[in-house]
């Protein structure tokens, strides 16, 4: 929970002197996205651009920055990062060396002139890391015009303009902001067990961006869960369908096949759901169709949307690691496809609006 942020937090506690890499505009195919970051200190990194010669590149000239000489001696903050606001570049100095970088690299690499630290903005960097401008020095930062083609090793054919900027005490707490509200928008896991593949399934989508919850009836079962996901032990594991947010996956693989159909139940009557999925045979899923329409007052547009086995046929391999692997892959493509999909009020919350 939580585990971006902390990690962010933790790098730039014990990275020194920081500067941000921002992917600030793309042509054609990259890599990644506009507004994909990375942060760089002397020794370490933390997230990516992309990797590959485009990284290197943006690695090397972040560091230039870090180290460069400065006007003015220097000032250090409580964490012993080095105060943007406090530092002055010498503009001719700075664009001097940077268009002497841009000469150095092979024809078509950098485009002339783009590659500068200046006391201005050089372009507008993503919504949410836009760091105000310093009320005292000059704003440093340095862009980089990349063509991602065979000069550099890299055949995405596309073009990158990355905005490099050192990471001053306000720009920091925007990061983290950032990071803080893209927490709290990811999209909800829940897997329903916490047996071998309930634990494989836990690790594997404790990776992705996604907040993960094991529901368990029995405490010994949350035992050694990963530390980035939450747990909840519970006698009334159905419940927990009812409180999850919408656009959520539920993933059922309890000890109990009974149990089982209680919450798959529950599960498909919240048509906002983005994924139901329930480990299993074809003889159980036709099982708890039967128990389904005649009991449980499901219908057939509901059991149709039910993913069981989970992973698909494809790989016919029952080890849990195998099984969660190939859930983790079936449940992100459902989230994803959920993203871009109208939404759909669930069934209950529905029939409290018209009641009111």
């Amino acid at each position: 929970m939580d585990a971006k942020v902390q990690s962010l937090k933790a790098f730039l506690a014990g990275a020194g002197r920081v500067a941000l890499v921002e992917v600030a505009g793309t042509k054609g195919s990259t890599p990644r996205e506009t507004g994909a970051f990375m942060l760089v200190s002397g020794s370490a990194t933390f997230g990516t651009i992309g990797g590959g010669q485009l990284e290197y590149m943006a690695i090397d000239k972040a560091r230039q920055m870090l180290f460069s000489p400065l006007e003015g001696g220097e000032e250090r903050s409580a964490n012993g990062r080095e105060k943007a606001n406090d530092l002055a570049f010498s503009a001719t100095n700075a664009r001097s060396h940077s268009e002497g970088q841009a000469a150095e690299r092979p024809e078509g690499v950098v485009s002339e002139g783009t590659a500068r630290a200046s006391s201005t903005a050089a372009a507008t960097p993503p919504d949410g890391f836009a760091a105000t401008l310093p009320s005292r020095g000059r704003d440093i930062r340095a862009t980089l015009d990349i063509a991602l083609g065979p000069e550099i090793g890299q055949c995405c054919g596309g073009r990158v303009e990355l905005l490099i900027r050192l990471v001053d005490a306000a720009l920091e707490a925007k990061l983290v902001a950032a990071a803080a509200a893209e927490e709290a928008q990811l999209p909800h896991v829940y897997i329903f067990g916490g047996g071998h593949v309930g634990h494989a399934l836990a690790s594997a989508v404790a990776l992705l961006p996604v907040h993960v919850v094991v529901v368990e009836t029995r405490a010994e079962a949350l035992e050694g869960m990963p530390d980035t996901v939450e747990t909840k032990l519970t006698p009334m594991p159905e419940a927990m369908v009812r409180e999850a947010p919408a656009g959520s996956a539920f993933v059922v693989l309890t000890h109990d096949h009974a149990l089982d159909f209680l919450i798959v139940a529950e599960a498909l009557k919240r048509r906002d759901a983005a994924y139901v999925g329930m480990i299993g045979s074809r003889t159980k899923k036709a099982t708890f169709r039967n128990w389904f329409l005649k009991s449980a007052d499901g219908n057939e547009a509901e059991f149709a949307r039910l993913v069981s086995p989970i992973g698909g046929g494809a790989v016919k391999d029952k080890r849990p690691q195998v099984i969660a692997a190939l859930a983790a892959a079936e449940i992100m493509t459902a989230l994803a496809a959920h993203a871009i999909a109208p939404a759909a009020p669930s069934k209950a919350r529905r029939g409290k609006a018209m009641a009111g």
